[in-house]
């Protein structure tokens, strides 16, 4: 028998295990390490892998995997997993859960963890066709996706992790989901809970969407929602009542384990959807309320008391930049590197410093995540070198400027400086919920010229990339079982994209716009947005619509001169990319447009000519009304 298992390692050269010995032979894993830094080798092979696990150390796995499972001591593989290994995760499990360890600790003890177990992977496969021994037990089957139209999977990539780590069985399908795919997927693995993860506003919509198929399909396993645009008021208002087989939106990784432990455990599992469905309740009364109690003004008033601007005096006068068109470039990594903000990276990672300490260099000095957070911005840098000196990622933008002129609440972007015809429209959305204050209800064709000023303006716009060669670099840290190494390079083209476009706004407003040549911050500043001119980007609070991505791209032809394409639900592939409009006055600023009221979002679907359905199926979070 052992011969014949020896003899399936060799089938495939991936598994072939590290210094294959006869049952009860020496370890060769327990090296001689004293005063070396890891004496930790000289322990039990049981005792060197929780170490491992517990510091996330890779080195010797293989190992210190296969010393175990050529002992006396396991008759299996399915031993090797259910004593050690899981007894090591169990630990990390634990240190987690209780805020002693960190999330970039637990997903390199889950690099371990794969790593040991592909090493057994054919050794078990040949046990199984010999006596035919099943699979380890879990904690669950826990199937998540990404859902239609969108294609962003950190955040899903992270809960997988962690939830591996806790021993649920995750099966991940991937991202742009469609609904038929993941309720297939939930039949066939026999899913006890189904996650969803989405970052894009339609993506809520679509999981309304897989939420009442469920409920058609007669499934009742829990449903989880997650995702940076996600929420527990959206939840319990839009997915709960679609939905019962229980909906729980949860906030981020650490979170997932508990919950999901909980909805499988038969003793609690009644009272906690219990009290997550009397909260859900009480918070749809809530927003119900609301919506009655909020005041709006019709699309007419407020359109009476719009930002009063005036285009012939400074600083609002528009100034006519070098080129009008499209310009497409790359750009190297060491160009974005100064315009970097960490600060969203180490949220990714779920490290925070507390006060005074919050915030990328500080948190740095924060006791209790300060070692990890500086650990991890250096194997970062570290990361990023690689990829410099292999050329795996390439950096590539466009952007443009066009004549442009407002009408109302539409921009006009004209075919040339003759303005006599009308190239493309760009449609904006206007303020509406009452305020307290004598404040405009502005929109972002206030900060264009109207026409009839006879004032000649300007809009830009851009789309920046830093994705390419992405999908290749991240496919090899996961056939190696490394997940630490494929979440940081997505983490890192996400962190080089907005470089990126920061990087670009600024030689914009400097020198091919020019409007602000005398500018002069550091990289801080700009984060702070101390420059002037904004760069909103369609389906984020300015215009909450993604549908306008379709008119930048038709503009200047991105996908043609680039590569950046746009899902059926206007998310942008690569996924590291990022795109906007710009606007130069001195006048424009960032707002909310917030919820529309029906009389302006009729009037928005006329304009675009669209149907009102699908209006409101786009504008769904910011509806004051139910359609």
């Amino acid at each position: 028998t052992e011969r014949m298992l020896e003899f399936s390692a060799t089938l495939d050269p991936k598994s072939t295990p590290c210094n294959l010995r006869k049952k009860g032979a020496a370890g060769g894993g327990a090296v001689k390490a004293a005063g070396s830094g890891k004496e930790w080798r000289n322990q039990p092979c049981e005792k060197r892998l929780e170490y491992a696990l517990i510091k996330g150390i890779d080195e010797f796995c293989i190992a210190d995997t296969e010393e175990c499972r050529v002992s006396d001591k396991y008759k299996s593989c399915l031993e090797v997993i259910e004593g050690p290994l899981m007894d090591g995760m169990n630990v990390v499990g634990d240190l987690f859960g209780a805020g002693k360890m960190f999330l970039p600790q637990v997903i390199k003890s889950a690099r371990v963890m794969k790593k040991a177990v592909g090493h057994l992977i054919p050794f078990m496969d040949a046990e199984k066709a010999l006596t035919g021994s099943t699979e380890a037990s879990t904690a669950g089957t826990f199937l998540i996706a990404t859902v239609k139209g969108d294609v962003h999977d950190i955040g899903k990539n992270i809960v997988a992790v962690v939830l591996g780590c806790n021993n649920f069985k995750v099966i991940d399908i991937g991202v742009m989901c469609p609904c038929e795919k993941i309720l297939d997927a939930v039949r066939e693995s026999k899913a006890d809970i189904l996650g969803l993860s989405g970052l894009i506003t339609p993506s809520l919509d679509e999981m309304v969407t897989v939420a009442k198929e469920m409920e058609k399909a007669g499934m009742r396993i829990p449903l989880l929602i997650g995702g940076a645009t996600t929420s527990k008021m959206h939840t319990a208002v839009k997915l709960t009542p679609n939905y019962s087989g229980g909906v729980i939106h949860v906030l981020d990784a650490s979170r997932a384990v508990p919950v999901a432990q909980t909805l499988l455990d038969k003793r609690k599992h009644a009272d906690f959807m219990d009290d997550i469905n009397e909260t859900y309740a009480e918070m749809r009364e809530e927003f119900y309320a609301g919506l009655e109690d909020r005041k709006y003004l019709t699309l007419q008033k407020a359109r009476a008391t719009v930002k009063p601007v005036d285009f012939t005096a400074a600083p609002n006068v528009p100034v006519t930049p070098k080129f009008c068109g499209a310009k497409a470039i790359e750009v190297s990594i060491d160009d974005v590197l100064p315009y970097i903000d960490w600060n969203p990276f180490f949220q990714v990672w779920q490290l925070r410093g507390r006060y005074p300490n919050r915030g990328y260099p500080k948190i740095f000095n924060d006791e209790t995540v300060g070692p990890e957070a500086k650990k991890l911005f250096d194997e970062a840098n570290g990361m990023i070198t690689k990829i410099k000196q292999n050329k795996r990622l390439t950096l590539k933008g466009i952007y443009g400027f066009y004549p442009a002129n407002s009408v109302g609440d539409d921009i006009v972007v004209y075919t040339d400086e003759s303005r006599t015809t009308t190239h493309h429209t760009f449609y904006t959305l206007r303020q509406q919920a009452e305020k307290d204050t004598d404040e405009p209800y502005m929109a972002l064709s206030d900060f264009i010229a109207p026409k009839d000023s006879g004032v000649k303006d300007y809009l830009g716009m851009f789309v920046c990339s830093a994705g390419f060669g992405l999908d290749e670099l991240t496919a090899e840290f996961k056939a190696a079982n490394d997940d630490y190494s494929y979440i940081m390079a997505e983490a890192l083209a996400d962190r080089l994209a907005e470089a990126f476009a920061e990087l670009l706004h600024e030689r914009v407003r400097k020198d091919d716009w020019g409007y602000a040549k005398d500018e002069s911050f550091n990289c801080e500043d700009l984060l702070k947005v101390k420059y002037q001119g904004i760069r909103p980007a369609p389906g984020y609070p300015s215009q909450p619509d993604h549908t306008e991505k379709a008119t930048m791209w038709d503009l200047m032809k991105v996908k043609e001169e680039i590569g950046v394409e746009l899902t059926e639900t206007f998310a942008m592939l690569p996924s590291a990319s990022v795109s906007g409009l710009y606007f130069a006055g001195a006048c424009s600023e960032y707002f909310n447009v917030g919820k529309l009221t029906s009389d302006q979002v009729e009037e928005y679907a006329g304009r675009k000519k669209m149907e009102l359905s699908e209006v409101q199926r786009w504008l769904g979070p910011n509806l004051s009304y139910e359609p």
